[in-house]
């Protein structure tokens, strides 16, 4: 027989072969790891195209001169919006929007970007972020936030403030902040949509239904806002300089988040680019403040976003969830939808700041019709009248309430049958002011003997 190499003859050289595959077969099998590729250092969670450029100027610090991974997941497509460049509306502006925020995302270094695609909610009336979570399709929404936490294993979730705030506030954003606090506190647990995470029969064959990631609970959750004052924000979270120079760039964070709404032509036109042009960035220039919502690795209340963070998988962290009062009150009264929502959300996600963080509000035109809704609460074992009375500034009027009522404005009767709840909508009519203004209404109610209230409700009513 010829001999091989090094005297190797070929029997003994496929000796050699096949106690090599024995020996590799008797290895424990490694399981793949999670796509690298997409891990990411923050996870943006915005509502529409466009949205994510009110922190453009902080993702383009973190982008491009800390070197974070940073990754965006938008929860519509914009399709409502309007169009300043085109005629294209519907489900064709929706295309050119999301090719917009890549374009606009990509200027400062983000390329990982995503879209739920549930409808852009218009709002009529007073925003009400459980009409967007409604046309959403609530858990619909939340299983795909769900999935891409765990899919970029983020150490940061950022996404707007889920609160109704005077300024140009929309439920869509505040459904986004709600989906993306939901998605933060569930993406940990295995047993919230487990086929994410189980694993598939052969991840090298085909047809596979089961999605093979991993559990992730993120570690620090911060929100921004849109709103036209930022007073109660101040000491909530880290505030960031738009006038600082961007080492790599050599410009300022404020004409790089310029440059980055540039591309959202559609809804800006070529305003941007002509702020650009002439220098004037003034509207680029202010301080952009966040709230820490939570952090689960501490780290100082004002410091920096990726304080206290360290590489690495923590523990699942569960959240109190709603709990009930232990002793509910006979007879009380509190704003309803949105307002009494939050109320009860906030404690069940452990959002401590936000009860303190500011009073329920709201922002009217001068003259302009809208609905308040309160909720009259009967945990007795009999039927209660409520005479509810509402107290109204100078210049404003009662247009119309939801039921037929025995009393003349400003009292109404209601009754609540018993463990029931009754819901009021009171449409008002704000005054016509030449100058803006903050103005309160109240609300007060005799029942049953007890006089309950007052509920209160700051307007800011812009003047003509």
């Amino acid at each position: 027989m010829r001999p091989l190499s090094r005297g190797l003859t070929l029997i003994s050289w496929v000796s050699v072969v096949t106690l090599a595959q024995i020996a590799q077969s008797q290895q424990a099998p490694t399981n793949p790891p999670a796509d690298k590729r997409f891990k990411a250092d923050i996870l943006v969670i915005a509502p529409h195209p466009d949205d994510e450029s009110t922190i453009a100027g902080y993702l383009a610090k973190a982008s491009l001169d800390e070197h974070r991974h940073v990754a965006v997941v938008v929860t519509t497509r914009g399709d409502a919006g309007q169009n300043l460049v085109g005629y294209e509306q519907a489900r064709s502006l929706a295309e050119i929007r999301e090719t917009e925020t890549r374009q606009a995302l990509a200027s400062i270094g983000i390329t990982d970007v995503w879209f739920l695609r549930a409808p852009d909610t218009w709002a009529q009336d007073v925003s009400d972020v459980l009409r967007s979570l409604e046309t959403s399709n609530h858990g619909s929404s939340l299983g795909e936030a769900v999935r891409f936490i765990r899919l970029t294993r983020p150490e940061v979730v950022i996404t707007m403030l889920p609160a109704t705030v005077v300024g140009e506030n929309h439920e869509d954003h505040q459904a986004a902040g709600v989906i993306a606090t939901e998605a933060f506190d569930l993406a940990g647990d295995p047993t919230w949509f487990p086929e994410q995470i189980a694993a598939p029969e052969d991840h090298m064959w085909y047809g596979n239904l089961m999605e093979g990631l991993r559990a992730w609970q993120p570690k620090k959750l911060y929100y921004y806002t849109d709103a036209s004052h930022l007073d109660f924000v101040k000491g909530k979270g880290p505030e960031y300089s738009m006038t600082a120079m961007s080492p790599s760039r050599h410009v300022s964070y404020a004409r790089l988040a310029a440059t980055e709404l540039s591309f959202h032509r559609t809804q800006y036109g070529d305003d941007p680019a002509k702020a650009l042009a002439t220098n004037n960035l003034k509207d680029y220039e202010q301080p952009l403040p966040f709230v820490l919502a939570k952090s689960l690795v501490g780290g100082a209340v004002t410091g920096d976003i990726m304080d206290g963070v360290r590489s690495g998988a923590i523990p699942f962290a569960p959240v109190r969830g709603y709990r009930p009062p232990e002793n509910p009150a006979g007879l009380s009264m509190e704003l309803g939808q949105g307002w009494a929502f939050y109320r009860r959300f906030y404690p069940a996600h452990n959002l401590d700041v936000m009860p303190g963080l500011l009073t329920p509000e709201l922002g009217v035109g001068s003259g302009e019709h809208f609905p308040v809704m309160l909720l009259l609460h009967n945990a007795t074992d009999k039927p209660v009248t409520f005479q509810l009375r509402t107290q109204l500034p100078p210049g404003w009027t009662v247009d119309s309430t939801s039921a037929q009522h025995s009393h003349p404005w400003p009292m109404s009767a209601f009754t609540a049958a018993p463990h029931d709840d009754f819901p009021v909508r009171i449409r008002l009519v704000a005054p016509r002011l030449e100058k803006s203004q903050w103005q309160t209404i109240s609300w007060t109610a005799d029942a049953d003997g007890q006089q309950l209230g007052p509920v209160t409700l700051r307007v800011y009513v812009g003047g003509q």
